[in-house]
């Protein structure tokens, strides 16, 4: 086989826009967010995180769902926490204040299109620019995740959790899919594709996810979790 001939170009390297001064006090302002997350989060106690999408109105199923499982996890004890915006993450917020239990909002900074829903604590509305501090405020600071259904998001939240926790870079927690309707075609197509046809995954991944529709399979699987109280910490250290 005959070895490949490099040919002899003149390469012109494409250049960055230029940055304007003021970015480069980005990282202070990341500093900044950190540590106010990191003072007033480490003083709630252990919560878990609820994720779902925002568009999801107040007579859907899936609201009320959210309501009803934040609810009764506020009966064991847990907190609240969600992305502090309309939708599910309204609906979770709902579930604490109905049982005047911690209730926690992570809201990130949209244009017109996200804004602070009434049932969260007011002292406890932490508002992000940065979508990836934000990410590292839900995961740290929740003993679980119970994941409604939801848009890109959502997915986005619900693989990154996913991920860390297989790579183990937290511990592993409870993360639970709530509405089988909904997550049923893609926990097929991960079984049947990433899983069987294209061995991306391990069998034992799929551990990671089980799916439900009982709320009190929710608080049972979380709670014979935890049943060792020496796991109820915050997760990775920073």
């Amino acid at each position: 086989m005959s070895e490949e001939k490099k040919v002899k170009t003149t390469w012109t390297p494409r250049k960055w826009s230029a940055l304007k001064g003021e970015n480069s006090w980005t990282m202070f302002k990341v500093i900044s967010e950190f540590v106010d997350g990191f003072e007033r989060l480490n003083r709630i106690g252990p919560c878990v995180s609820i994720f779902g999408s925002a568009r999801t109105k107040a007579d859907h199923k899936y609201y009320q769902l959210a309501v009803d499982v934040a609810k009764r996890l506020t009966d064991e004890g847990y907190g609240i926490i969600t992305g502090g915006g309309p939708g599910i993450m309204e609906a979770g917020n709902k579930g604490a204040f109905l049982n005047d239990a911690t209730s926690v909002g992570l809201n990130i900074d949209l244009p017109f299109e996200q804004f602070n829903n009434q049932y969260i604590d007011g002292d406890k509305v932490l508002n992000y620019n940065y979508f990836f501090i934000r990410k590292v405020m839900f995961v740290k600071y929740a003993q679980a995740f119970v994941v409604m259904p939801g848009g890109f998001g959502t997915l986005d939240e619900l693989f990154e959790v996913l991920t860390l926790i297989q790579t183990n870079k937290v511990s592993k927690v409870p993360v639970i899919l709530m509405g089988t309707e909904f997550w049923a075609g893609l926990k097929d197509w991960i079984v049947k594709v990433m899983l069987e046809k294209e061995n991306n995954i391990s069998a034992d991944d799929l551990n990671l996810m089980p799916v439900t529709d009982d709320i009190e399979e929710v608080v049972k699987y979380i709670n014979d979790y935890y049943e060792n109280s020496e796991r109820l910490k915050p997760n990775y250290e920073m």
